[in-house]
């Protein structure tokens, strides 16, 4: 710079654009918007945070507006409070604050289980001995005996079913699925009742009056849910063991549902001919981004307002149900050097807290300690 002479203001708009839009990072946009008052304006200006958000996770072109329920509100000097200029600016301003963290939550490398509970399958062979609820226990057998969910038999091997389960926040980042079939050693041959392949789907519960689901609903609950995110198929092996199935990308789910489906049934039963699905356990890997964020469901228009609760980075759960120290360590390996393009030397700093500024003389809403 030249006698204080920002050289940003020499750039063309584009090239600017161009520049900062290839931050992959909301930490650098938020270290860029630190560096000076006009720097700071125009990330802001621009939406650079909000549109680094949609690129990693395009789930968020529902949301309708954003809250802040934390923090204090600043408007933006030299703008008379109560015009159209300063409602604007503190709307964008709320916008860079909120997306920025959202952002930063997304890229935290812990994850854990994220089932909350246990919502419906589609059939169930023998109710409640062989419920979907026993596919939340990690462990094969338990004392009452074998730990199993089963469908129906059917004749046709390409009838599907579902498994839906409830996510432990209504705003959560799922990462991969994991899923183990069972084994029958109580039947001739110990098969193992799997399918040959799965999807999934994420969404929400529809609110409308007396949408209640249980297992009386069972044949027709997929009516009770709206999908935003549909997987591709993954292929399934018949094999006693748990199964990662990993998500192209990070997918944000909004509604806090996931459904399970089941294609192809890969094994028939030598006692009565039929072919069943069988699951021992399923997990969910990923993270929630509750308490930080909440979200308001507009019906019946799909969309939603993100709301922002806190500032303040969660603390990992003492429990982490069956996510072991040493796959979490192998995870955040993996996804430093995809960051970092495999390069050793370039690892980025995580980990930090993010707070909201209460002091007035300081340009800078958001900062890294």
């Amino acid at each position: 710079m030249k006698n204080g002479e920002d050289f940003l203001s020499l750039l063309p708009r584009e090239l600017s654009m161009k520049i900062l839009t290839s931050y992959k990072d909301p930490s650098d946009l938020v270290r860029i918007s630190a560096v000076s008052r006009s720097w700071r304006n125009f990330v802001i200006k621009n939406g650079l945070c909000k549109h680094l958000s949609l690129q990693m996770f395009p789930q968020l072109s529902r949301v309708d507006h954003v809250n802040e329920l934390c923090g204090p509100a600043k408007g933006h000097a030299g703008v008379g409070a109560g015009s159209s200029n300063f409602m604007e600016w503190e709307t964008l301003e709320r916008e860079h604050r909120v997306y920025a963290f959202l952002a930063h939550q997304c890229l935290l490398l812990s994850v854990w289980d994220c089932i909350s509970e246990a919502i419906i399958a589609s059939s169930t062979d023998n109710y409640p001995q062989e419920s979907i609820d026993n596919t939340l226990e990690p462990r094969a057998r338990v004392a009452r005996g074998d730990s199993y969910w089963s469908s129906k038999g059917q004749s046709n091997p390409a009838v599907p079913e579902t498994l839906t389960y409830k996510l432990v926040a209504d705003l959560c980042v799922v990462k991969e699925i994991r899923i183990r079939p069972f084994q029958a050693y109580f039947h001739f041959g110990h098969p193992i009742y799997s399918a040959k392949s799965v999807r999934f789907r994420l969404g929400q519960i529809k609110s409308s009056p007396g949408n209640h689901v249980d297992e009386s609903s069972r044949y027709s609950c997929n009516d009770k849910f709206s999908w935003t995110y549909t997987s591709q198929e993954f292929e399934m092996a018949q094999e006693n063991r748990l199964q990662s199935f990993k998500l192209p990308e990070p997918v944000l789910c909004i509604g806090g549902i996931l459904q399970i489906e089941l294609l192809s049934r890969a094994q028939s039963c030598d006692i009565d001919g039929l072919f069943y699905f069988c699951v021992s356990h399923v997990q969910v890997v990923g993270r929630p981004l509750s308490p930080a964020f909440s979200i308001q469901l507009l019906e019946p228009s799909e969309k939603f307002v993100l709301e922002a609760k806190s500032y303040s980075l969660p603390a990992l759960p003492e429990q982490m149900s069956s996510i072991s120290s040493l796959q979490l360590r192998i995870s955040d390996l993996e996804h430093v050097m995809n960051l970092n393009g495999g390069n050793e030397g370039e690892v980025a700093e995580y980990g930090y807290e993010w707070v909201i500024d209460d002091d007035e003389e300081s340009d800078e809403e958001v900062e890294l300690e």
